[in-house]
This record gives C-alpha cells, sequence and structure tokens, in this order.
C-alpha cells in the first residue's frame, strides 16, 4: 500500500516459469492514469523494470531482462492499482522491486523470492555396445535444470569417466534438458553413475548403475564370433545370428555362431 514517503516491504514467492502479480495499491483510491509510474530494482545497473509516462509504456529505457514480460493494469489505474504483473519468472527475478510515483512522493517495495525447481533424478539406461572398444553404451537423461547444469560420469572408485559433449536443450519453460553418453569398459566393480549438478542454485542429482557381468560377457562373445567368422575360408556358408540388445531389460543377448560347410 502507497502512502506518502512511507516504504513498506511485502514478501511474494513464486517458482521459475510462473506467472506473478507483485502488488501496489494506493490507499485512499485516487487516478493515477496521467501519472509516471516506475517500477525498478535498486541492485540493477539498468534498474528500471516497467516505466509509464503520459499514458504510454516506455520499452527502450527498461532492463532487457524484462522485455515483453511486464504489464500494468490500465483499466484499474483509476482505482489506484499499479500493481505490476511479471510473467515467465527465472531465477534472476528475484530481489527487491520499487514501486514509485514520483510526483506524487509515493512509493513502496516488494521482495520477489524465486523457489528452485527441483530438477528429476538423472535416467540411465543402456543404448548399445561399441564393437572397437569391446565397451558397454550408457546414456544418461535429466530435466527441468535452471540455470544449465554440468554433467559427471563416474566409475565405483569415483573416479571422472571420459564422456562424450553433453547435449543440451532448453524449452519454452526456460527449463534445460540435458543428455550424455559415455562408453564404460569393464572395470573392478562394474558400476558407474551420472551426477548432474548446478553450482549456482547448489542442485545435485545422481544416479547409479551396475552392468552384469552377463553384459561384459556377451561383448567378449560377439567379438570372438564375429572374428571367428572373419577368419573362416570363403569355402564355407557361414550362418550367424548377429547379438541382439534387449533394452528394456538392460542385458545384452549373444546367440551362438553356427558356420555351414558346402
Amino acid at each position: 500500500i502507497l502512502g506518502n514517503c512511507l516504504l513498506l516491504l511485502e514478501l511474494i514467492k513464486t517458482s521459475i516459469s510462473f506467472q506473478i502479480i507483485l502488488p501496489c495499491h494506493l490507499k485512499p483510491a485516487m487516478d493515477v492514469n496521467a501519472e509516471t509510474i516506475e517500477w525498478t530494482r535498486p541492485d540493477l545497473e539498468q534498474r528500471f523494470v516497467h516505466v509509464r509516462r503520459s499514458g504510454q509504456d516506455l520499452v527502450n529505457i527498461k532492463n532487457p531482462s524484462y522485455k515483453g514480460r511486464t504489464s500494468l493494469f490500465p483499466g484499474e489505474l483509476k482505482q489506484g492499482n499499479i500493481s505490476l504483473k511479471l510473467c515467465k519468472v527465472q531465477l534472476s527475478d528475484q530481489g527487491t522491486y520499487v514501486c514509485d510515483i514520483p510526483l506524487m512522493n509515493k512509493k513502496s517495495s516488494v521482495r520477489l523470492v524465486v523457489a528452485l525447481h527441483t530438477a528429476s533424478v538423472p535416467l540411465i539406461s543402456i543404448s548399445g555396445i561399441d564393437r572397437n572398444r569391446g565397451g558397454v553404451i550408457l546414456n544418461c537423461d535429466s530435466n527441468s535444470w535452471y540455470p544449465e547444469p554440468e554433467v559427471f560420469w563416474l566409475d565405483g572408485e569415483g573416479n571422472l569417466v571420459s564422456a562424450g559433449p553433453t547435449e543440451t536443450v532448453r524449452g519454452p519453460d526456460d527449463l534445460y534438458t540435458v543428455s550424455s553418453r559415455v562408453t564404460v569398459e569393464r572395470r573392478h566393480s562394474n558400476s558407474f553413475t551420472c551426477r548432474v549438478q548446478q553450482n549456482h542454485s547448489n542442485q545435485t542429482r545422481e544416479t547409479h548403475i551396475h552392468v552384469p557381468a552377463e553384459v561384459q560377457f556377451s561383448i567378449t562373445a560377439m567379438l570372438f564370433c564375429v572374428l571367428s567368422f572373419q577368419m573362416i575360408s570363403l569355402r564355407f556358408s557361414p550362418v550367424l545370428i548377429l547379438p541382439q540388445l534387449d533394452l528394456q531389460s538392460d542385458t545384452l543377448e549373444v546367440h551362438v555362431c553356427n558356420f555351414t560347410f558346402l
């Protein structure tokens, strides 16, 4: 509520990607349709969040990060309602907002707290095999992150495992989905961890997976089968059933190689 030379602080809580109204009303109600109205954030170098002068919203002087995301309620200005609507809330929107009518010497402030979005627990899947290295290809996916996180793979002893570049997609809600793929070879424990973390928001999510010994044995058997096939003379007619990957059970099934003589 605006009062002469009175700075009041109201606390508003919201979450990322939500729409929020920062309240500001004149008491007693009066028509401010022709007045200059300023919404600012004193902590920003470019402090103007929304400015209305001579009945027009001034877009050019507002902070670029708020472009297209703020609006007043023009139909309610005659009743003294100068609340600000803020759309697609971002983590960077957190801070103190000052509602000011300079010529009337009236202002109040609102403290906006943006709750951290709970990111998903990473999902690990066995997506294939690497015949050249004799390893298992693991895929890790996680979503609903903000800001953009980092992805790490670790073995059973906590050592970093080298992986390919992380694929990152930013959705229309400004939340990030990340995907990482790594090829792992036989280790002492055959246990691996996909860790997704965001240092700015102090969030960490991780998932562990144990690659069964049967999978490693199947890969070895497959390579031996293929190698044997390549060494057979052209006089023979080979019948080879290639290994199959059962994605539902996360196991590899390798069928026996049979060779038929001509």
